[in-house]
C-alpha cells in the first residue's frame, strides 16, 4: 500500500464525530476512492461503499434517492445487513458529483445522524458550480492531489527519520554530500519519468518497465478525454483542443495560453472561459495567474486573462514529450530542454503544498516563473526554476528582487546544483528541496 498524507486527515475527521461531511476531491485515478476504502474498513465493521457514477451508468437505484427515506430503502436494498450504528458504520459515497441532488441532501443526512459519512468527487468544482442549494455549511471539502515527491520517496523505501534530516537539512540550508545528492537527484529525475498517479507508481515499483508505465500514463489520458465527452460536442472539442496545445505551449518563451492559436481567429480569455473552468475544476490542470504588480495578498491583483496552463501530473507530461526515451531525462541529454518540465513538477508541487499559484509578467522588466504569498512576512516569495547549467543567470528575478516597491524579502532559485548558497536575498536550493516548499497551516491558533 502506498502511504499517504492525507491518511491521517482522514483517520483524524472519521474519529471527530463532525457534523460535516468531508468530501475528498480531485482528479481521476489519483487514489482518492482507495484510501478511503482502506482507512474506513479498517476503523469500522460495517464499511458500507455506494460508487454513483457506476450507478448512473447501471442500474441506477439511487437516481430519485432524493428524501432522507428513499436514500436509505435504496442503501437497504444492497446493504442492510450492514447498517448498524453510527459507531460502526460507516458509509462511503463515492463519486457523489454523478448525482448533483445527493450534495443537497448531505445536510439531511447529517442531520438525521443515523449513520458516519465519507464522500468522494472527482469533478466536484464544476458540479458544485453548476448545482443549486449547495448545503456549504455540511461540508468539508478537502483537495487531494496525486503522489508528491515526498510520498514517491515513502514509496521508494525513504522513512520518517531519513525525511526528517533531510527537512532539517533543508532548514539549516546544509547542503547534502555528493552522494546523497546524486541519489536524490536520480530519483527526482525517475519521479519525472513516473509521475504520482498511484497505479503508475505501483508499476513502476513492481515492474520497472517503463512501457508498462506509459500505458497507464495513455489510459489516464484517455480516461480524461472520455470525462470530457460529458459535454456537447462544441465543448468537448474545445476542452481537448486546450488540454492538447498545454505541452507544445510550454514551450513556447512565454508559456501563457494564447487563446487565438486554440482554434484560430480573433479568440479571447472570455471564448474559452467554460472549457478553462472545467480543466482547473476538474483538477486536471493546474492554472497560474499572472500579476504585474506584485502586492501581498496576491490574490487581490491577479489577471484571470493571462494564465499558464499545466497538466496535472509530471509523468502524463513527459509521456507526451518523451514517451519511452527515459535517457532525456534521466541522463541531462544537452540537446533536450527540460525547463517546461521542471516548471511544471515545481506548479505540482507548490499547488499540493497548499500554494496559490502565480507567476509575474511584466514588459519592462521580464517574468518570474512564480510567486507565491510568503505569509510569515506578509510579503511574497518569487521562485525560479532552472532545468539547465545557467542558474545563475535570472535578469528578471534580479529585477524583482532589487524593485523596492515590491518590498520583497528573499527569492529562491531551484536547480539540479548540489550546494545551497545564498547571494543577497537570492538562495540557491536543489530543485528537489521543492517538497519542503510548505504552506503551513497551524493547528489551532487561539485569540
Amino acid at each position: 500500500m502506498l502511504k499517504r498524507k492525507i491518511q491521517a486527515y482522514i483517520e483524524q475527521y472519521l474519529k471527530s464525530n463532525s457534523n460535516k461531511m468531508l468530501v475528498i476531491d480531485g482528479a481521476r485515478q489519483i487514489g482518492k476512492s482507495y484510501i478511503i476504502r482502506e482507512v474506513g474498513s479498517r476503523l469500522f465493521p460495517n464499511f458500507i461503499e455506494v460508487n454513483f457514477a457506476k450507478d448512473k451508468n447501471g442500474p441506477k437505484v439511487f437516481a430519485e434517492a432524493n428524501t432522507i427515506e428513499k436514500f436509505y430503502f435504496q442503501l437497504s436494498t444492497i446493504a442492510g445487513e450492514k447498517m448498524r450504528e453510527k459507531a460502526n458504520t460507516l458509509v462511503f459515497l463515492d463519486e457523489i458529483q454523478a448525482y448533483p441532488h445527493m450534495l443537497t441532501m448531505v445536510k439531511f443526512l447529517k442531520e438525521d445522524d443515523r449513520f458516519t459519512y465519507i464522500a468522494s468527487g472527482s469533478q466536484l468544482g464544476v458540479t458544485l458550480r453548476q448545482t443549486v442549494s449547495i448545503p456549504v455549511g455540511s461540508l468539508e471539502i478537502k483537495h487531494m492531489y496525486q503522489l508528491d515527491f515526498e510520498e514517491f520517496l515513502w514509496a521508494n523505501g525513504f522513512g520518517e527519520a531519513a525525511i526528517d534530516e533531510l527537512r532539517r537539512r533543508f532548514k539549516n540550508r546544509e547542503s547534502l554530500d555528493e552522494n546523497l545528492h546524486a541519489r536524490m537527484l536520480d530519483l527526482f529525475k525517475r519521479y519525472l519519468l513516473i509521475g504520482g498517479m498511484p497505479d503508475a507508481v505501483n508499476e513502476y515499483l513492481d515492474s520497472r518497465n517503463i512501457v508498462a508505465v506509459r500505458k497507464i500514463h495513455d489510459d489516464i489520458r484517455h480516461l480524461y478525454a472520455l470525462d470530457a465527452s460529458q459535454y456537447d460536442e462544441e465543448h468537448k472539442l474545445k476542452i481537448m483542443s486546450v488540454y492538447n496545445m498545454i505541452p507544445s505551449n510550454m514551450e513556447n518563451k512565454k508559456k501563457r495560453l494564447v487563446y487565438k492559436a486554440i482554434e484560430g481567429g480573433d479568440k479571447r480569455w472570455k471564448d474559452y472561459a467554460d472549457e478553462i473552468e472545467y480543466l482547473v475544476s476538474s483538477g486536471i490542470t493546474l492554472d497560474v495567474k499572472a500579476i504585474s504588480s506584485p502586492t501581498f495578498p496576491l490574490v487581490e491583483s491577479a489577471s484571470k486573462n493571462l494564465i499558464k496552463l499545466y497538466i496535472n501530473d509530471v509523468g502524463l507530461l513527459t509521456n507526451i514529450l518523451y514517451q519511452y526515451n527515459v535517457a532525456a531525462i534521466l541522463n541531462d541529454e544537452l540537446s533536450v530542454n527540460l525547463g517546461s518540465v521542471y516548471e511544471s513538477v515545481v506548479a505540482s508541487e507548490l499547488r499540493a503544498h497548499g500554494h496559490e499559484l502565480f507567476y509575474y509578467d511584466n514588459k519592462a522588466r521580464g517574468e518570474v516563473d512564480y510567486i507565491v504569498d510568503d505569509y510569515e512576512s506578509l510579503s511574497v516569495l518569487p521562485i525560479e526554476v532552472k532545468s539547465g547549467k545557467d542558474y545563475q543567470i535570472h535578469r528578471a528575478l534580479n529585477a524583482f528582487a532589487a524593485n523596492e516597491e515590491y518590498k520583497i524579502k528573499r527569492g529562491i532559485v531551484l536547480s539540479n546544483e548540489r550546494e545551497i548558497r545564498s547571494k543577497g536575498i537570492i538562495t540557491y536550493l536543489p530543485i528537489y528541496y521543492v517538497m519542503f516548499l510548505e504552506h503551513r497551516v497551524p493547528e489551532q491558533l487561539i485569540l
